[in-house]
């Protein structure tokens, strides 16, 4: 009976501690796809000559998270969908239920997130990754 309450503390001690502060959060993944929408509207800036004033991510919902190790380090795979709400000089776009994929690692030290980008370079059988810190 002691042996069945011991093992059963144990093992509620170790799902515990394997759990605290490693999976991304809802925030987390929210600053991630921002980080990328950014990035695009930058891009159709430069080369559309666009005049966008912002965005807003509004209802996120995390459907898979995969644990898997990217460069040797703890990563997640994290897919879901989410609104996105685009605004242009005279109006306002929404998009809903915008698919997402990301990817994003724990640093070693456990405190910082990246935002992983497969390289769009990469020809080699080997996947070669951007990575961006996310604040």
């Amino acid at each position: 009976m002691v042996r069945l309450f011991v093992t059963v503390i144990l093992v509620g001690l170790l799902t515990a501690c394997g759990s605290i502060g490693l999976l991304p959060t809802t925030e987390l993944v929210e600053k991630a796809i921002a980080l990328q929408v950014a990035q695009t509207q930058q891009q159709l800036n430069q080369k559309l000559d666009l005049d966008f004033q912002g965005f807003e991510i509004k209802g996120l919902k995390i459907r898979q998270e995969q644990p898997l190790t990217l460069q040797s380090l703890p990563a997640f795979r994290v897919r879901g969908t989410y609104n996105l709400i685009l605004n242009l000089p005279k109006r306002q776009l929404t998009q809903l239920q915008q698919p997402f994929e990301v990817y994003l690692q724990i640093q070693q030290e456990g405190k910082t997130w990246r935002l992983i980008v497969p390289a769009q370079d990469s020809r080699d059988s080997q996947k070669s990754w951007r990575s961006y810190l996310i604040l």
